[in-house]
């Protein structure tokens, strides 16, 4: 197991910058390469790695992977109807779905009915917990999340119907990376050299889902972990491909990532689950991108349960930008609300509220270098 500190160690994070850059000046032209990871966005921008790369000749872009972020506001407004239109109904969901601002106000801002309440849970097991002890009251866990956190989801529904917990139902807002790294290839609006894959995704899903994107477009790409050391051999990997002219998916994480994934968390997933379309914001409808409940567990399936009406359109507030940063098409602080309107304080949008969130990440490490 190699140490924290060797993957933070200036000496090493120094020579990966020289040899980044001296593989940028063989190419010849300055490189973008969408970090598709929000957790990879925190930590290029707090551990400084931004102004070493673009020094380089490397400029870094966010992507759509923030789930917070990627969840329409309409999934948002569903809960808080369920919160204000049913007596005795627990809302549990993460912290930062609680926070996100939409036409009808937060989930957190929001006053719930008679015997009604929000409540914010870390794991979704713990939501089988607030079943348990309220068995007079139905229990909605609102799930977001893509491959790292689907599992446990997908677990948690299969737990709730052996034990028959006929309070319990799951809002489903999940959604699989690879599809909407097809829709950003395939558009003519976003240019970019290369991709870092996400380092807790693959664990699960493996290498092979994102051949493709190298096979069929010719975009290089690699796998990192979330250390400087982690990103910056991701980012040599994805340099000396374009050098060399073979774009491949590249495993710069194997201490973690096994070519085939997770086998059992995906065998779990697939007992309880199916594809289905979904709408990401910024990017819009996308083919077989979501995962709904499959027909056996539909008593579990808050949806259908209680008759929401989901509108798939995506929906950014007027002004926000933040479908456009999810994208890569603007950087956070190109978004004229970003530091004025807009600020962790008083966020616009959700890229500005998750933890993983681009704008979140470029207010609070701004000066950082």
């Amino acid at each position: 197991m190699i140490s924290t500190d060797r993957l933070r160690d200036k000496n090493v994070i120094a020579a990966l910058i020289r040899e980044i850059s001296d593989i940028r000046r063989s190419i010849g032209t300055a490189c973008r390469i969408m970090e598709v990871c929000g957790t990879h966005t925190m930590s290029i921008h707090r551990h400084g790695l931004g102004p070493m790369l673009e020094a380089a000749g490397v400029e870094m872009i966010s992507g759509p992977g923030c789930p917070v972020c990627i969840t329409p506001d309409a999934f948002h407004e569903a809960a808080i109807d369920l919160l204000i239109g049913r007596s005795d109904l627990v809302l549990a969901t993460f912290g930062d779905m609680t926070r996100v601002p939409t036409s009808k106000g937060s989930i957190q801002k929001t006053p719930p009915a008679r015997g009604s309440a929000a409540r914010i849970i870390y794991s979704p097991d713990e939501s089988l917990a607030l079943v348990r002890s309220n068995p007079g009251k139905e229990v909605v866990f609102f799930g977001v999340g893509f491959e790292t956190t689907i599992p446990s989801i997908a677990l948690t529904v299969r737990t709730a119907a052996a034990e028959k917990l006929r309070n319990f139902s799951v809002l489903s807002a999940m959604w699989t990376i690879p599809p909407p790294l097809r829709a950003i290839v395939s558009s003519r609006d976003v240019r970019v050299s290369g991709f870092l894959y996400p380092g807790h995704v693959s664990v699960i899903i493996g290498e092979t889902p994102y051949r493709f994107i190298a096979r069929d477009f010719g975009y290089p790409g690699a796998i990192a972990g979330f250390e400087p050391v982690d990103i910056l051999l991701g980012v040599r990997s994805i340099l000396k491909q374009i050098d060399a002219g073979q774009p491949e998916v590249a495993n710069e994480y194997t201490r973690a990532v096994r070519p085939g994934g997770n086998i059992i968390a995906q065998k779990i997933m697939a007992e309880v689950l199916e594809p289905a379309d979904a709408c990401w914001r910024g990017l819009g409808v996308i083919p077989a991108s979501g995962l709904k409940l499959k027909e056996e567990f539909a008593r579990h399936d808050a949806e259908r349960k209680f008759g929401l009406r989901i509108d798939s359109r995506e929906s950014d507030r007027l002004g926000c930008r933040c479908g456009d940063v999810l994208r890569g098409v603007i950087s956070p602080p190109d978004c004229p609300l970003f530091g004025a309107a807009c600020t962790p304080e008083a966020p616009r949008g959700p890229c500005m509220v998750s933890f993983e969130g681009a704008c979140l990440v470029h207010f609070k490490y701004r000066e950082r270098t």
